[in-house]
This record gives structure tokens, C-alpha cells and sequence, in this order.
């Protein structure tokens, strides 16, 4: 009689790679249960993509791997389940409705393709002038490695516990703020694998205290691997934002980050080209990296943009010294710039 116990179930499933990456289905929490009756093995996958050929391929991949991999088994069933056409739409993403965060009403990510584009500033400066427009806004810092966010908004302190141990978020410049660089000494480096990444992001949307907010601002960490790919499937997000500067180098990877949203059934809410353009004392205009390329680009993609953020060194002033230009010179260009897009934002997701 076949002995097959479930964790043998599973580490055949952890064959099992979802279409188009490196990770597994069980990493990806897409296994919800296992039955076994004698030799009979019976698996229920539940998908966060309404597209039934993803469903039909892995369905098809895991019987397989079950029939040539299982000893003992003599029929193997995957049962798939996915969100239904109404709750997807609700959720304007790949996670399902009851993945949702209480009181929080627009969850954005940004993200860029590559390091050294500015992400992490415009992240700061669009909560900064999101929150200026009276709005309440949230910043979660998910680049575990490299942590900007705390220094950018010139704030260090850790955070406090509720009765029930959730973290209390910091508050600085009317922005809620949530980083690993809030939870480990400055000098110290994160040295973890994937998933201690994706428990500390579960954990920081789940076990934080965030409120009521209209809008929270998800800084992912650069480029489009499965890091990346895990914070999109954990996240319940409604919207991506893609950071690019003007030159071909930056532009080449935004279409990576474009893949990454449509994979994971994020609507892209539009691209903004930073560092476009420096102007001289003289008021001239030098386009030190390029110019018009993330609009280029944003209509190649069919995507829209967003606007444009010129090379400012009071945007570089202000994050070393933890004062976002939109609070530091609120009527200056940058801040200007900022909050046309952080406008821009709102008309395209508003605040529900």
C-alpha cells in the first residue's frame, strides 16, 4: 500500500516553476491544500491571475511532476481556482479582494527597472506632496537591502508597539513611514534570502499599525527579479508608477519593469522621467542625461506619463538632510514638478 505523505507532495510541487520564472508555485503560496487517499493524490492551487492558460500550464506541469516524480501515487488531480472577472476588477490586481488593508484606500507602487534613477527620491517627495494636498499617505520603504527611505525624511527613531504588538508608524513631513532602516543599527547590512524578504514585507503589511490612509506608496527595490515579483504578489496594489531618466540605458530596463506589472496584473498608472534637464544659473536649459525619452517611451508602451522632474541640486540637498524639496522649497521648480505629478496620480487613481 503507498505510503505518500504530504511534504512529499510538496517538495515535488516545489519542481513545479511558475510560467516565465525562476520561482516555484509553493514559494509563490499558490499551493492551499493537499489530499492524499492511498496512491490517489489530489492538489487545489489557488492563482492571482484571472488568465485560464496560466491556470491550464501549471495545472498540466504539476501532474506531471507528480506522476513522474511521486512514488506510490497511481492518479494525480490539480484542482486550480482563480478570482473571479468581478473581484479582480474590484481589486485592480493580481491578489484576491480579501487580500485588501483595511482603511487603506489606494496601495501604488514605485518602481524603476535599474538603481540610480531616483526612485527612492520620488518616492518621498510624491508622498510629501500628496500629503501637502491634504491627503493621508503612507510611505513603505520595501528595498530590505538598502534602506533611503529614513534618511530621506530625517527620521531615525524606532518604531512603538500597540496593546495588540503591531508597529506603530513613524510620522514625519504628515507621511505614516514603515522601513527595515527603522528596525537594524545604520551600520548594519541585511544579508537574507528570499524568503525572510517576503515574511518582512508580509509583515510590515499586515503587522503595522497604518490606519486610515488614502493612499499608500509602496518604494519597491531596483530592477525586476523575483524579489521584485514577490513584494507585486504580496502586496495588494492597485497601481505601479515606473521612475526612468531620459537616456537609453534607463529606458531599456523600463520596459522590464512594464513586463513585470503586466505579468502580475498591475495597471501601470504611468511613467515619469527624473533628472530631465538642468538649468543654468543663466536659465538655460542643459539636458545633461537626454530629454523626452520617458514620454517617448511612455507612448511606445501605450502607457501614460506623467510628467517630468528636472536636475535639481536642492532635490539632492534636501534628501541628505531628511527635508524632501516639496516641504523644504514648496513653490521652487522640483516642488512644482513633483506635485504635477503627484496631481497626474490622483486623476488617474483617485482616492475612493
Amino acid at each position: 500500500m503507498a505510503n505518500i505523505q504530504e511534504s512529499s507532495v510538496m517538495e515535488v510541487l516545489r519542481t513545479v516553476k511558475y510560467p516565465g520564472y525562476s520561482r516555484d508555485i509553493v514559494s509563490f503560496g499558490l499551493v492551499k491544500g493537499v489530499q492524499i487517499d492511498g496512491g490517489a493524490v489530489g492538489v487545489l492551487l489557488e492563482l492571482t491571475t484571472p488568465n485560464p492558460e496560466i491556470g491550464n500550464q501549471i495545472a498540466d506541469a504539476a501532474k506531471a511532476a507528480l506522476r513522474d516524480r511521486l512514488e506510490g501515487i497511481t492518479d494525480a488531480h490539480v484542482q486550480v481556482q482563480v478570482p473571479t472577472p468581478v473581484a479582480a476588477a474590484a481589486a485592480n490586481t493580481g491578489v484576491p479582494q480579501r487580500n485588501r488593508m483595511p482603511g487603506v484606500q489606494r496601495v501604488v507602487a514605485v518602481a524603476s527597472g535599474k538603481g540610480g534613477v531616483g526612485k527612492s527620491t520620488c518616492s518621498v517627495n510624491l508622498a510629501c506632496a500628496l500629503a501637502r494636498s491634504g491627503l493621508r499617505v503612507g510611505l513603505l520603504d520595501c528595498d530590505i537591502y538598502g534602506p533611503s527611505i529614513p534618511l530621506m525624511m530625517g527620521i531615525h527613531e524606532r518604531p512603538t508597539l500597540t496593546d495588540d504588538e503591531r508597529l506603530v508608524p513613524p510620522v514625519r513631513h504628515g507621511v505614516k513611514l514603515m522601513s527595515m532602516g527603522f528596525l537594524i543599527d545604520p551600520e548594519q547590512a541585511v544579508i537574507w534570502r528570499g524568503p525572510m524578504i517576503q515574511k518582512t514585507i508580509h509583515q510590515f503589511i499586515n503587522q503595522v499599525a497604518w490606519g486610515d490612509l488614502d493612499y499608500l506608496l509602496v518604494d519597491l527595490p531596483p530592477g525586476t527579479g523575483d524579489a521584485q515579483l514577490s513584494l507585486c504578489q504580496s502586496v495588494p496594489l492597485d497601481g505601479g508608477v515606473i521612475i526612468t531618466t531620459p537616456q537609453e540605458a534607463s529606458l531599456g530596463v523600463v520596459r522590464k519593469g512594464v513586463t513585470l506589472f503586466e505579468k502580475v496584473q498591475v495597471p501601470i498608472l504611468g511613467i515619469v522621467e527624473n533628472m530631465s534637464g538642468f538649468r543654468l544659473p543663466d536659465g538655460s536649459r542643459v539636458d545633461i542625461f537626454g530629454h523626452g525619452g520617458g514620454r517617448l517611451e511612455a507612448e511606445r508602451k501605450g502607457v501614460p506619463f506623467l510628467g517630468e522632474i528636472p536636475l535639481v541640486v536642492a532635490i539632492r540637498e534636501g534628501g541628505d538632510r531628511g527635508e524632501p524639496v516639496v516641504m523644504a522649497d514648496p513653490q521652487g521648480e522640483a516642488a512644482r514638478a513633483f506635485s504635477g505629478v503627484a496631481a497626474e496620480l490622483q486623476k488617474r487613481l483617485p482616492a475612493s
